[in-house]
């Protein structure tokens, strides 16, 4: 291909039209979650807080307020069992004045502040909650418009009948988790954690006083409420995954807490929840104005219409608004989903915590639906597919911690049952590496998918050398030693399965090869990265080069199983053979049409409707295979029968996996950066000669953009190997773009228009202009302007 020169000018900033919510008035509502009446119903009606290791559920009861609290590490099992993650308690608020009215609660996720209003006897009572990551602890504030309005009474309840000890303005509850098991557990547990949760009152005005264990309040001004909680967990095996009993560091916080004012506490709290979360901006377009007005319950029936969601399975059965059956196009709507996503996982996963499971942080029982676990067979990689892509580094970090920290316990076992050398797991696991249900061997693989995508968008070294790398080796052990060769040599996986459905016990299946294909193709990369054991990583890549590859069956599908033997009716909810389309690389439309098309051909099998996390996979794969418009009717069904009033998904029940992996399909409709240059190169010769493709993958932009988003705008969005993105499109066409490099990586893009890319600093060679692929040298903090031709 001919090769043409392009003149581009750097420039210090983004000039694209794109403006933060936070200073967009007109924005502030699609950022508010907001009802007319209290929760009933834990599951699709309350609303969530929370700072990762701390989280809560709100009900807002005018007369009774309700509020339900977590801590991330307050789990049963062991080093054998998974256990379950627990409930930890609950506060009770009784209050002498009768319900009011002009009610409303709204959750402010351009804050994080939950607040609720109303009006009793003529008194306008307000209520603002947060739960803060700099003072980690929990403050619930309680004013009024009259002084002295409040009076009533404050009791904690423990879920594991724990000791409630009240003093003063303190109330505490503590005990063990010992004798508590899962449901299913037949053994007592060899770890039994200690834990105590501490809330301290502070009031303005008339009195406070001890009843029993309750905390009486008469005829206040104010009430402000600080929680805190924890275990003496530490992600430790050499200490025995216990540390000190958190009474002293509970008390210390709480101490420092309140001992500043309110505002400063809540300034700090916003600032610091802002740094993160102002990262990106997403608009996809305005509804009309009578439907932004309306409470997010009813706003979410209209974009439903007239579809009964009971009859398709889901737990939500909303009001009808109109009757065509057709829903009210609200892209806000999608975008308050998408930002809803972000919240959440800022919320239920920060530095020094523990991940997200099947539920983020909030839980309120002790024998949660699948234990609200790590589940390892799609659904704790879901929760993470969007993070790095959404701007949301930080929040990875605690999944790479846990997984390394459980690294000696898996070696443990694997080497007890097929005594060879790595690890890997079961599907379902807990926090001391206990890993129970079934034996799913390539799901320590799959977890390493993600924690290569990490290196891959911030290009952290040191990351990569402490973390990602020793866990990818080590997987790449256990894999050179399980592998089984044919008697044509070719290597598949021995004894494996296809989640969650299927034959047991049988070689070659795909999910199985396409997942030890990933891992020896991001292991080789990493080593490169690292320029160490040259050796070994050329072992790796004879193996990888012999490995069972994807294959066509009779119906043109892509096989499930190395024989051809699937079903052209199955519509199973796990899609456990499309890894290699995504989250994985081995198949795309640019690299592999042949078996893209054969993807097409089992997804149109496996249909569009499903389970809340199946339909959000869904969405991510028909993306990652360009179809747009396809992708964003799966979306639209999402929305209508996965979502509940609270705008969880529920599968049913609710897991937090959907809101998750809703908001990485979305990602993946805008920008994708899956394919490494090396393989674009290898497939379509379009890479210009002399350029190396180490560590450069393909950034191509809006690959799936449907016709219901004709103009909108990203800011922010991350791309593979350092850059952020933003982009502006008018009539479903790029019009500009700005690329930030964050580490000085050669920058290649592909677009279906031409683009103009110009800089004075040098001239750069670009592709032809029918592919529409550019590339060009960045320099670290530096932005590149693109407009279209």
């Amino acid at each position: 291909m001919n090769a043409r020169t392009l003149l581009f000018t750097f420039i210090a900033g983004a000039c694209i039209g794109l403006s933060a919510y936070a200073d967009d008035k007109s924005s502030f509502q699609s950022m508010l979650l907001w009802y007319e009446k209290p929760a009933l119903k834990w599951e699709t009606e309350a609303l969530p807080i929370g700072n990762g290791r701390l989280g809560c559920m709100i009900f807002g009861g005018m007369q009774k307020e309700h509020i339900q609290f977590n801590e991330d590490s307050l789990w049963t099992g062991d080093e054998q069992d998974t256990g379950a993650y627990q409930a930890f308690g609950d506060l009770h608020l009784e209050f002498s004045h009768p319900d009011g009215q002009n009610y409303r609660r709204e959750l402010d996720i351009g804050r994080a502040v939950h607040s609720i209003t109303y009006t009793s006897d003529s008194i306008r009572y307000q209520r603002e909650y947060f739960a803060s990551y700099p003072a980690q602890v929990m403050v619930f504030r309680f004013t009024a418009d009259k002084p002295g309005s409040y009076s009533g009474t404050l009791q904690m309840t423990d879920m594991h009948k724990g000791k409630i000890a009240a003093e003063k303005n303190r109330i505490t509850s503590s005990g063990s988790l010992e004798g508590y098991t899962y449901k299913e557990s037949k053994t007592p547990y060899t770890i039994a954690l200690k834990y105590e949760a501490q809330l301290k009152v502070l009031t303005d005005g008339g009195t406070l006083e001890l009843v029993d264990d309750k905390l009486v309040f008469k005829n206040v001004d104010s009430l402000t409420l600080f929680l805190d909680a924890g275990t003496d967990y530490v992600n430790q095996r050499s200490k025995n995954w216990r540390g000190e009993h958190p009474h002293v560091s509970i008390s210390e916080r709480l101490e420092k807490a309140s001992s500043v004012s309110y505002e400063k506490l809540l300034a700090a709290h916003i600032r610091d929840y802002k740094s993160l979360f102002n990262r990106m901006v997403l608009n996809l377009g305005t509804p009309a104005e009578t439907i932004r007005q309306l409470p997010t319950d009813k706003r979410l029936t209209a974009y439903r219409g007239s579809e009964t969601i009971s009859a398709k399975g889901s737990m939500y059965d909303g009001h009808r608004l109109e009757d065509t059956g057709k829903g009210i196009q609200d892209p806000e709507l999608e975008v308050l989903l998408f930002q809803y996503a972000r919240y959440l996982m800022i919320s239920s996963s920060r530095p020094g915590d523990l991940p997200a499971n099947l539920q983020g942080v909030w839980n309120n029982s002790n024998s949660p639906p699948w234990r609200s676990d790590y589940h390892t067979d799609v659904n704790v990689q879901m929760n993470y597919w969007f993070v790095d892509a959404a701007n949301l580094a930080e929040c990875f970090e605690p999944y790479s911690e846990w997984l390394y920290s459980i690294r000696e316990v898996r070696r443990d076992e694997t080497k007890k049952e097929y005594n060879v050398r790595g690890w890997t797991m079961h599907a379902e696991n807990g926090i001391f590496g206990g890993s129970t249900w079934k034996w799913v061997n390539p799901t320590a693989a799959w977890c390493a998918q993600n924690i290569w995508d990490h290196y891959a968008f911030t290009q952290d070294k040191k990351y990569l050398s402490s973390r990602a790398y020793p866990i990818m080796k080590e997987l790449c052990e256990f894999w050179e030693d399980f592998l089984k060769s044919l008697p044509d040599n070719t290597l598949v996986a021995a004894k494996g399965y296809s989640p969650e459905h299927g034959p047991e016990g049988v070689d070659g299946v795909s999910h199985d090869q396409q997942l030890v294909w990933d891992l020896f193709s991001n292991y080789i990369q990493g080593a490169d990265a690292l320029e160490t054991d040259a050796e070994y990583s050329a072992r790796i890549s004879s193996l990888r080069a012999r490995l069972l590859g994807p294959k066509i069956g009779k119906w043109g599908q892509l096989q499930e199983w190395m024989d051809d033997r699937d079903d052209p009716k199955d519509q199973h909810r796990h899609l456990s053979h499309m890894i290699a389309i995504h989250p994985g690389r081995q198949i795309s439309p640019l690299t592999t049409p042949q078996l893209a098309e054969a993807v097409k051909v089992s997804m149109n099998a496996r249909g569009d409707e499903s389970t809340g996390w199946s339909r959000a996979w869904k969405i991510c794969i028909w993306a990652r295979l360009l179809d747009g418009n396809r992708t964003y009717k799966i979306l639209n069904g999402m929305i209508k029968t996965q979502i509940t009033p609270n705008l969880f998904d529920t599968h049913p029940p609710f897991q937090i996996d959907g809101n998750f992996g809703y908001a990485a399909g979305l990602c993946e409709m805008l920008v994708q950066s899956h394919i490494d240059c090396a393989s674009y190169q290898t497939s379509t010769n379009s890479i210009s000669a002399g350029k190396t493709a180490k560590e450069n993958y393909l950034i191509h932009l809006l690959p799936a953009l449907p016709s219901s988003w004709a103009s909108g705008s990203v800011k922010g969005l991350c791309a593979r190997g350092g850059f952020e993105v933003d982009i502006e499109w008018e009539d479903g066409k790029l019009i500009e773009a700005a690329i930030h490099s964050k580490e000085g990586q050669i920058c290649r893009l592909r677009s279906a228009i031409p683009l103009d890319v110009k800089t004075g600093l040098w001239k750069v060679e670009t592709t032809s202009p029918e592919d529409s692929v550019y590339e060009f040298d960045t320099r670290a903090g530096k932005v590149y302007r693109l407009k279209a031709k």
